[in-house]
């Protein structure tokens, strides 16, 4: 039945499968653990599952002479990534939702499920977007207002650059602060799992990071709508300054780095490095790294900081930032000054980055920014607040746990991924399966209750 489905929610079913199996933890011990109501899901696209199988399909059927399936619409709406984890993976009835923000879409939801944690409405949430934007209609709309890389455009800036130009070079189709002409589409899906420290040491859950900030900010008064403006200044300066108070001006010159939206276009290598560069400026960072993870993946939409974020962990677990591969020098008008465009891979001890920067731009005013900080610095904070038996209590279940993530990846390795699709599995209807009193409201197949007391 998934063959049915637009790609983006096959590539939601896929991915967040994909991370449960990276979790380690069996979902049901969440349950046994966390109420309903406090396990949220924040996840879609930015544009929608425009494919034939969602808006496409609609949109396209009177034009064809056909009839619009029933499945075309809903199956269209860019919050249904979270409505598919709800409904076929996790059996979710707490909170859910999607905050879209064009490009900066994934750190809007980010932020969300940051502020769910910290204001007590849920213990656990999964954050996430996936994005299938590869369709002639959404290809024809970029393409109008000039902002792929296309073809024709990259053999002439090839030739002015004396690379071989007998035909594209689609490797280097997407060359962030560089010399570039264009963007490219890539689609993906990403999730990550957030909860409070509670609950991660007593599951005994492996800690990647932690987010520490994230800031969100419009623009203000603009010309034209897809133009760059003032907003990003703001939630970038908002999370430098974070850094600085919590790892010190010391650490955050010396031991963080960015990871920016670093699209390919020409007016965001100038916008973009222009924000990077003063900011590092006022803070006093000389020679910031900077790299941009669409030399290599293209632009997934509301997914692209997603794309970041999972890179950051890969560099925590194997002590290289990507370079930007496409590239072998900026672009005149870059501004460098404070800055370390990244042409070589970095390449550093594991913990030796103590926080690292995802930034994002996007159509409308929408601006985010974030900070997250490593495994290492983060673990050293949260053994400040727990007693000894408490952190030795943690270590041998995480033993276990490890145990679990190791064998996922050798079978995922060897292609035998567990993907969990449970449609008609355990429907909860109304009238049979819940009892509510004044008190609490009882799930049939729920061990926790959940709460009505204020």
């Amino acid at each position: 039945s998934s063959r049915q489905h637009p790609k983006a929610l096959q590539m939601t079913v896929f991915g967040m499968s994909d991370t449960l199996g990276q979790f380690g933890i069996d979902w049901s011990e969440i349950l046994k653990k966390v109420s309903p109501d406090q396990i949220a899901v924040f996840s879609g696209a930015a544009i929608g599952n425009m494919d034939h199988f969602g808006f496409g399909g609609m949109m396209q059927s009177r034009m064809k002479g056909s009839r619009s399936s029933s499945k075309n619409l809903p199956f269209g709406l860019v919050e249904m990534s979270a409505d598919f984890i709800n409904a076929y993976i996790l059996g979710n009835v707490g909170r859910t939702g999607h905050v879209v923000g064009a490009c900066a879409t994934f750190l809007f939801n980010l932020q969300l499920g940051k502020e769910s944690i910290e204001n007590g409405s849920a213990r656990v949430v999964i954050v996430g977007g996936a994005e299938a934007p590869i369709t002639p209609e959404i290809i024809d709309g970029f393409f109008a207002i000039s902002a792929l890389s296309d073809d024709k455009s990259m053999l002439e800036l090839q030739s002015q650059l004396n690379e071989p130009s007998n035909k594209p070079n689609q490797r280097k189709a997407c060359r962030p602060f560089g010399d570039n002409i264009g963007m490219v589409m890539g689609e993906s899906a990403q999730f990550v799992i957030l909860m409070d420290e509670d609950l991660a040491l007593e599951l005994g859950a492996k800690i990647y990071a932690s987010v520490q900030a994230v800031a969100s900010h419009a623009d203000g008064f603009k010309s034209s709508i897809s133009g760059p403006g003032v907003g990003n200044y703001i939630t970038l300066a908002k999370c430098v300054a974070e850094a600085s108070q919590q790892l010190g001006s010391k650490s955050l010159k010396n031991e963080t780095y960015v990871h920016a939206h670093g699209t390919g276009t020409p007016a965001n290598r100038t916008s973009e490095s222009h924000i990077l560069d003063e900011i590092a400026k006022v803070f006093g960072i000389k020679s910031w790294p900077v790299t941009a993870i669409k030399s290599y993946l293209g632009h997934s939409m509301a997914v692209a900081a997603g794309d970041q974020l999972t890179c950051v962990l890969g560099t925590w677990n194997k002590g290289i930032i990507p370079r930007i591969h496409s590239i072998t020098e900026t672009a005149e008008d870059v501004f460098d000054d404070n800055l370390n465009f990244l042409t070589k891979d970095k390449v550093e001890d594991p913990n030796f980055y103590k926080g690292a920067f995802l930034n994002a731009k996007g159509f409308g005013g929408n601006n985010a920014s974030a900070l997250i900080l490593g495994p290492d610095f983060t673990f050293s904070q949260i053994k400040k607040r727990y007693t000894k038996k408490a952190l030795k209590d943690y270590e041998r279940k995480l033993e276990n746990t490890r145990k679990s993530v190791l064998e996922y990846n050798e079978n995922a390795s060897k292609g035998a991924y567990n993907t969990i699709y449970k449609f008609n599995h355990e429907v909860l209807e109304g009238m049979h399966d819940l009892e509510i009193t004044k008190e609490k409201i009882k799930l049939k197949g729920y061990k926790k209750s959940i709460n009505l007391k204020s």
